[in-house]
């Protein structure tokens, strides 16, 4: 009798303990590609979800990562300003665009972050993407160099030599325009 008892208990319970409750999703993945720009998508933002970026990037799924940095740029990260600004400045996952690159590293620059201030400095000192002023070129430069950025160090000590900084292959990208 007992026994039959706690058979119809539970199984009285198990059609309660089956139905779902609405409050979320049971085992959600973390760790995926797929999990990283859902979260970016809805502007969840994180350290594991900026850096997951990088790899993302890495992995050439560019457009994919434009996604996780747009959100993780707009969330304040600095890292992901100068990453939007390389996608930008390379036409990786969107068209090359200057203009926006050099507004990336304008804001990441305007947020004190001496990546930002190095490559604002150099789009300064090119005139890619901004007028051309050599001078608060140099000074973010410096302010970047003051902030133990090595780049920046070498480029100062170059006497502001781009050579320095800038591979030969891409000098057709940065000469001055006729």
């Amino acid at each position: 009798m007992r026994l039959a008892l706690a058979a119809g208990l539970v199984a009285a319970a198990l059609p309660a303990l089956a139905e779902e409750d609405g409050g979320g999703t049971l085992n959600p993945e973390e760790l995926t590609l797929g999990s990283v720009l859902d979260r970016a998508a809805r502007g969840e933002t994180s350290m594991t979800t900026c850096a997951a970026g990088y790899l993302i990037t890495k992995s050439g799924r560019h457009a994919q990562a434009r996604t996780v940095f747009e959100a993780c740029a707009a969330a304040g990260y600095t890292g992901a300003m100068t990453w939007m600004s390389q996608l930008d400045d390379n036409g990786l996952g969107g068209p090359e665009d200057p203009d926006r690159a050099a507004e990336w590293d304008r804001r990441a620059a305007e947020a004190g972050d001496p990546v930002g201030m190095f490559n604002y400095g150099l789009d300064l000192m090119r005139g890619r993407g901004v007028a051309r002023d050599e001078a608060a070129g140099r000074a973010l430069v410096d302010r970047a160099a003051d902030a133990g950025l090595d780049s920046a160090v070498r480029l100062r000590g170059a006497g502001y030599d781009l050579d320095e900084v800038t591979p030969d292959a891409d000098n057709w990208k940065y000469a001055p325009v006729m």
